[in-house]
C-alpha cells in the first residue's frame, strides 16, 4: 500500500503569502488613505482583502486542472487564448519585475546602511556603496530562491517573526497613546469630507495585497491539496490585513488628519512620517524598530515576489527543476531588474506607483476569467471557490473600480487629498 504524501507545514505557506503581501504597500497605506481616515480605510483594506484573496484561490481552482508546475502562461495560453495570454504575460511580467527592482533599489539602500553603522567605528569609518549593498542583498535572495519553496518558507517564517517582534516594538508606544477624538477625527479642522477621496486609496491597497504570482508555486509545495493552499492563503493573508489594520490604528489615532500634509508631499517617506508623529508623541525608539521593520518586510516581499516571477519564468521558457534549470531560473529573474537598479537606484517610490494597473489584471480580471472558462471546460473541480457566478462578476467589478481609480488619478479628475 502506498503511504499517503506527508504535506508540509501549513506555516511555511502561509508566511510565504504574508511575508509577500506585508511589504512596501503597508508603508504607503496610512498615506494613501488619510483622505478616507480610519473607518473609510478599514472598509477599503477590508474589501480589498476579501477580493484579493477570492482572485488568489480562483488562481488555484484552474490551476489544479493542470500539471504540477504549470502557472500563468500555461493555464491563461489553453483557458484563455493567444490575446488574453499576451495581455497577462506583459501585466506579470511587468509587476513583479518593476516590484523586484523596487525591492532591490529599497532593499540595497538598507543593506548598505546597516552594514556601514556595523562595520564602522569612531577611528574609521566604513562606506561599501550602494551597489555592492545591492548586490549583497540581490544575492542573498537568489541563493534562496534557487534552493527551493521550502527554503523560501523557512527564511519566510524568520522575517515575518523579526517584523511582527519589530512592529509591535514600533507600535506599542503609538497604540497606547491613541486619542479616539484623534482616530476618528471628532476635532478636526479643516474640511470634512471623506468619501470623494475613497478611488485614491484602492490601487496602493491593491497592490499592498499581491501574492499571486505564489500560488502555482504552492500547489506545487502541497503536492496538490487545494485545501492546504487556500488554508495558507486564508492564514497568510488574514495575518497580513490583522497587521495593516493594527498600523492603521497606531498611526492615525496619533497624527491628526489635518498633519499629513508634509507625509503626503514626501509620498509617505517613513522618516518624515515619524517626525510628524514626533509632535504628539514620543518618537525616540519607533525610528529605530521602524528601520528594522521596514528591512524585514522588504526583504519577505522581495522573497515571496521573485519566487513568483521565477515559477512564471520557469514556465514561460520551460525551464526545468534541475540545478542547470534553476540556474538559468534565477538568471532571468535576477539579472534584469538588478541591472536596472545600478543604474537608477532611487526609483522605489515611482516604481511601486506604476505596478497598480498592470496588477488589476492578472491579480483581478484574468482571475475572474480563468474560472469562468474553466468551469466552463471541465466538467468536475478538486477545489471550487465560494460565490459561483456572482463571485466572478463581483471581482471582475472590483478590477474594473480600481482600473477606473487609476486612470482617474493619472488624467486628474479624482480628487487627491493633501492634507
Amino acid at each position: 500500500m502506498a503511504q499517503p504524501i506527508k504535506q508540509p507545514s501549513l506555516l511555511n505557506g502561509a508566511m510565504i503569502i504574508a511575508g509577500t503581501v506585508i511589504g512596501a504597500g503597508m508603508l504607503a497605506n496610512p498615506t494613501s488613505m488619510s483622505g478616507v481616515w480610519f473607518l473609510g480605510s478599514i472598509a477599503i483594506l477590508i474589501y480589498t482583502w476579501f477580493c484579493m484573496t477570492t482572485s488568489g484561490l480562483m488562481i488555484l481552482e484552474a490551476n489544479l486542472h493542470y500539471p504540477t508546475g504549470a502557472g500563468f502562461d500555461t493555464i491563461v495560453k489553453d483557458l484563455l487564448g493567444q490575446g488574453w495570454n499576451a495581455i497577462n504575460g506583459l501585466s506579470v511580467a511587468f509587476v513583479l519585475y518593476i516590484l523586484t527592482y523596487a525591492y532591490i533599489t529599497s532593499g540595497g539602500g538598507l543593506t548598505e546602511g546597516f552594514i556601514n553603522s556595523l562595520l564602522s567605528n569612531e577611528q574609521s569609518a566604513v562606506e561599501i556603496g550602494r551597489v555592492s549593498a545591492s548586490l549583497i542583498f540581490c544575492l542573498i535572495i537568489a541563493a534562496f530562491v534557487w534552493f527551493s519553496t521550502k527554503m523560501v518558507g523557512r527564511l519566510s517564517v524568520i522575517l515575518i517573526v523579526g517584523m511582527i517582534i519589530a512592529f509591535l516594538f514600533s507600535t506599542t508606544g503609538l497604540l497606547g497613546a491613541i486619542k479616539i477624538d484623534v482616530l476618528l477625527n471628532t476635532i478636526a479642522q479643516g474640511e470634512q469630507e471623506y468619501l470623494r477621496y475613497a478611488l485614491v486609496a484602492f490601487p496602493v491597497c491593491l497592490v499592498s495585497f499581491g501574492f499571486h504570482g505564489n500560488v502555482s508555486g504552492l500547489v506545487k509545495y502541497y503536492h496538490r491539496n487545494g485545501k492546504r493552499v487556500m488554508q495558507a492563503i486564508f492564514i497568510g493573508s488574514g495575518l497580513a490585513l490583522a497587521i495593516y489594520i493594527l498600523w492603521q490604528f497606531a498611526v492615525q489615532g496619533n497624527l491628526p488628519r489635518s498633519a499629513f500634509a508634509p507625509v503626503i508631499a514626501k509620498d509617505g517617506d517613513v522618516a518624515t512620517l515619524v517626525q510628524a508623529l514626533g509632535q504628539y508623541v514620543q518618537t525616540d525608539y519607533i525610528q529605530v524598530a521602524l528601520n528594522f521593520f521596514t528591512y524585514f518586510a522588504i526583504a519577505s516581499s522581495f522573497l515571496g515576489v521573485t519566487l513568483g516571477l521565477a515559477d512564471y519564468i520557469a514556465d514561460l521558457f520551460k525551464f526545468d527543476d534541475s540545478a542547470l534549470g534553476r540556474t538559468k531560473t534565477v538568471i532571468v529573474t535576477f539579472l534584469p531588474p538588478l541591472i536596472l537598479s545600478l543604474i537608477f537606484p532611487y526609483g522605489f517610490v515611482s516604481a511601486i506607483g506604476y505596478a497598480g494597473l498592470a496588477a488589476t489584471i492578472w491579480a483581478a480580471i484574468v482571475p475572474a476569467l480563468l474560472v469562468k472558462a474553466s468551469r466552463e471546460k471541465f466538467a468536475q473541480s478538486q477545489y471550487q471557490v465560494y460565490g459561483g457566478n456572482f463571485m466572478i462578476y463581483f471581482i471582475i467589478l472590483f478590477g474594473v473600480i480600481n482600473i477606473a481609480a487609476q486612470v482617474g488619478m493619472k488624467l486628474g479628475i479624482v480628487p487627491v487629498f493633501t492634507g
